[in-house]
């Protein structure tokens, strides 16, 4: 086992990281940059180094600071948490080359899920069922034309090194391709540095359902069932839970079943997601995760395990903690993500936290980096933590999160709690009846 690990990230992840390896006996070591000299994880780790300025580009993302600190505090092992550079492929590699251990998936791995197309291509050898669309990247408006005729209207154009909703367009019809066509080619180029895009089938009310999956590497898989995260505004979850509210134990199994298995036949190691549009009974593959997810704590309430833990432990060599046949959904967890954003826009509200009060009790975990007086910084991401209840069934975990969101105080700041509150009262929210495209029509309809 690991004696100590630097955890490459900030804020409520490098919390949970710290955490786990506390309990774990393994001395941590965080990194940080100087807008984050008073941060929590700082405060909490056993070891910091400061690895740049405030800006991430000069800091979290880059490689060789982090490597370095690595030497410096002798740790043997990088855990990146989720966002910077948790699916970079040549970071992974990096730490290889340098003898010290990344904890998640090889780079080859990462590499492979990374490309949208190659991710597709992938799956559907390994046996997981795809969105009709095209085989490989779209080079021109007239193959965009024909491709979209065959599939059949609409259609959605994708980065192929996309994500977070960027290089993403919807055309409805053959007249409106074109202009979605170079629109989508232009983002992906100016957030991505790479324009070539594919064309899917672009599904009208789908849920977005995800599996994670955990491999040890040597060809062992299991999977933790699904996570509904179909509350989404511009392509970002803000409401997750587990299980999900139309998935059926059965359906559960068979395609857990058929994702584990696929990991397991190409090796993969630790902790991933796979990803679907559900509509109509029938699942359409995404894309892979190759990290831990923001949503994680919803899949270890329900199936009682820690998976940062087992992160660590397939990462140090060791087997797998648990079989399939032990894995089993216990009740029903929510998460919703608190930002640091002022309603009804969205808008980045960064500044001081006068006052922060966690909410507490049975079936209620606060993931949060907070503390009253912290000056939350305006480099990084809105996100300031995740509440998280459970309950005995769906009705019970609403409860609890609307006792939750009443008893959660952070004065100083607005943040998106109203927007929970809010969406509590609503019979479609209350009933489970929601897809990827009900909070975009909800806000426009509450806000214009």
């Amino acid at each position: 086992m690991f004696e100590k690990i630097l955890i490459a990230n900030r804020g409520e992840i490098a919390l949970r990281v710290i955490r786990a390896c506390r309990e774990m006996g393994i001395k941590s070591v965080a990194v940080h940059s100087t807008a984050d000299a008073d941060a929590m994880h700082v405060r909490l780790a056993d070891e910091s180094v400061c690895i740049g300025p405030a800006p991430s580009s000069e800091s979290y993302l880059k490689k060789s600071a982090i490597i370095s600190a690595c030497e410096i505090s002798g740790a043997q092992a990088v855990h990146p948490g989720y966002g910077f550079l948790s699916e970079n492929a040549s970071f992974a590699q990096a730490l290889e080359d340098h003898g010290i251990t990344f904890i998640g998936p090889s780079a080859e791995h990462i590499r492979i899920m990374g490309d949208k197309i190659t991710a597709k291509e992938t799956a559907k050898a390994l046996g997981i069922p795809c969105v009709p669309g095209s085989e490989g990247g779209v080079a021109d408006v007239e193959t965009a034309l024909k491709t979209a005729g065959e599939i059949g209207y609409p259609v959605i154009i994708k980065a192929t090194a996309g994500g977070g909703g960027r290089g993403m367009k919807v055309a409805k019809s053959a007249s409106e391709l074109e202009v979605a066509f170079r629109t989508a080619r232009s983002e992906a180029k100016a957030a991505f540095g790479n324009d070539e895009v594919y064309i899917e089938k672009y599904l009208q009310k789908p849920r977005h359902i995800e599996i994670q999956v955990f491999g040890d590497g040597k060809g062992r898989a299991v999977h933790l069932g699904e996570r509904d995260c179909s509350l989404q505004r511009r392509h970002q979850k803000v409401f997750e839970e587990a299980p999900g509210p139309c998935i059926t134990p059965k359906m559960r199994a068979e395609i857990g079943k058929i994702c584990a298995d696929a990991v397991a036949k190409i090796n993969y190691i630790g902790a991933g997601t796979v990803e679907f549009l559900y509509e109509d009974g029938k699942f359409y593959f995404i894309e892979m995760n190759t990290r831990l997810q923001v949503e994680h704590p919803v899949t270890e309430y329900v199936f009682g395990v820690d998976l940062v833990r087992e992160q660590i432990r397939v990462a140090a060599g060791l087997p797998l903690s648990f079989k399939q046949e032990e894995l089993e959904v216990q009740g029903h967890a929510i998460e919703v993500r608190i930002n640091a954003e002022k309603l009804p826009n969205f808008t980045p509200c960064p500044g001081r936290v006068r006052t922060f009060h966690a909410p507490g009790g049975l079936g209620v975990r606060m993931d949060s980096a907070l503390y009253g007086g912290y000056a939350i910084p305006p480099y990084y991401d809105s996100l300031i933590g995740k509440l998280i209840v459970h309950g005995r069934d769906r009705p019970e975990a609403l409860a609890r999160l609307k006792r939750a969101l009443s008893e959660l105080v952070v004065d100083g700041i607005d943040t998106t709690v109203p927007l929970f509150a809010a969406l509590l009262a609503e019979p479609d929210i209350q009933a489970g009846e929601y897809n990827i495209h009900w909070l975009e029509k909800w806000l426009a309809a509450q806000f214009g």
